[in-house]
Parts: structure tokens; C-alpha cells; sequence
């Protein structure tokens, strides 16, 4: 039973990861529509009402595409509640998890007379 739970689970988070990665790209691509729209306005030396619902429609989809986002956000942390219900907790799940995991880091602690001293 906790096969099936666990390939399960990995199937939603495999697709959870990629939903997120595609609304990431989405706003990256449309937030670069509209901050080049502006400068390719300048460019052509048109008046400023020349494509300007455009760049706010650009902005508007943007904002939408923001709030995807939150939605994306919430929809993983009730997974990570629905995951603790399935009896999963102790396991990670996606390359990002793993990956966190296995880099290392240059940051170190620092003790508290060091930070002092760099104060």
C-alpha cells in the first residue's frame, strides 16, 4: 500500500513541479512583452498612445498570471498537508527537494564573537 501511495504522489509532485515551472516561464515571458514594449515604442519614435492597450493588456495578464502563481503556491502547501495525511512526510519528493539537498554551500555559521567583531 505504501508503494502505491508513494508512486502516486510522486506522479502529483512530478506534475506540480512542472505547473509551477510553466506559470514561472509564462510570467517571465510576458513580463519581458512589456517592459519591451515601451522601449521598442521609443525605438520606432511613435506617440505614446500608439500601443498603449497593448502594454497595459501585457501588464493585466501579467497581474493574472501573478495570481496563478499564488494559486500554484497554495495548491503545494496543501499537497504538503495532504502528503503528512498519506502517511509521506519522511519523504521528499522532485529534483528541487533533491537537489537543495545535495548542494553545498559556502555559507557557514558564524559564532556570536564574530559577528560582534563585524559589527
Amino acid at each position: 500500500m505504501l508503494k502505491e501511495r508513494r508512486l502516486a504522489a510522486e506522479s502529483v509532485a512530478e506534475q506540480l513541479f512542472a505547473a509551477e515551472a510553466a506559470i514561472d516561464a509564462a510570467i517571465q515571458a510576458v513580463a519581458h512583452l512589456t517592459a519591451i514594449m515601451p522601449k521598442a515604442r521609443l525605438e520606432a519614435n511613435l506617440a505614446p498612445m500608439i500601443g498603449h492597450e497593448a502594454m497595459l493588456q501585457a501588464s493585466r495578464t501579467c497581474a493574472s498570471l501573478m495570481d496563478a502563481r499564488s494559486g500554484i503556491c497554495a495548491t503545494h502547501e496543501a499537497l504538503a498537508v495532504a502528503q503528512k495525511q498519506a502517511g509521506l512526510s519522511a519523504i521528499a519528493f522532485g529534483s528541487f527537494t533533491k537537489e537543495m539537498m545535495e548542494r553545498k554551500s559556502n555559507l557557514r555559521a558564524v559564532t556570536d564573537e564574530a559577528a560582534t567583531q563585524a559589527a
